[in-house]
């Protein structure tokens, strides 16, 4: 069973602060997520709650058509307004860990994603991670990658930038 990286990165034309709010805010996480994923909180968080280490957040997700599961997920560090870190408890991973990170840059933020996961079920788990999964997540952060071009505007020329690597 392999460990597996996704690395993403954007710039946004936008402040630290901006970033940080919208970015933070679990109110926005089904702005930036793909409609056919189904993406809905069903606990743990109330409108307008800030995020803080130790919360923990529920939702339900289709990871494939047809098919429902819940997602469990604790937000473990906060160190605002320049990373936090998302944990899943409970899902359709093994092992889910994503850190995302702000910095100032010319001209706006970066942001930066960093992915560590696992899938289930051993070296079959592997296979689909080649035939299926990584093409799952590259549209769900090409979709994001978009979403938040919409929301605050885009870099001229900016192409999606995501990398995926095996341990």
């Amino acid at each position: 069973m392999s460990l597996h990286i996704l690395t993403t990165k954007q710039t946004l034309p936008c402040t630290l602060e901006e970033a940080w709010a919208f970015l933070s805010s679990p109110d926005n996480l089904k702005r930036i997520t793909p409609p056919y994923m189904g993406f809905d909180i069903t606990s743990g968080y109330n409108d307008g709650d800030k995020m803080f280490a130790g919360m923990i957040i529920t939702y339900k997700v289709k990871p494939v058509p047809f098919v429902t599961t819940g997602w469990v997920t604790e937000i473990t560090h906060v160190n605002a307004p320049h990373f936090f870190v998302d944990e899943q408890r409970f899902g359709p991973y093994t092992m889910w860990h994503h850190k995302h990170s702000l910095r100032e840059v010319e001209g706006g933020v970066e942001m930066f994603d960093v992915v560590h996961y696992k899938i289930p079920l051993g070296f079959i788990g592997d296979m689909m991670n080649q035939v299926f999964i990584k093409s799952q997540l590259k549209k769900i952060f090409d979709y994001r990658f978009h979403s938040l071009n919409k929301i605050f505007g885009e870099i001229p020329n900016q192409k999606p930038y995501l990398e995926f690597a095996s341990v």
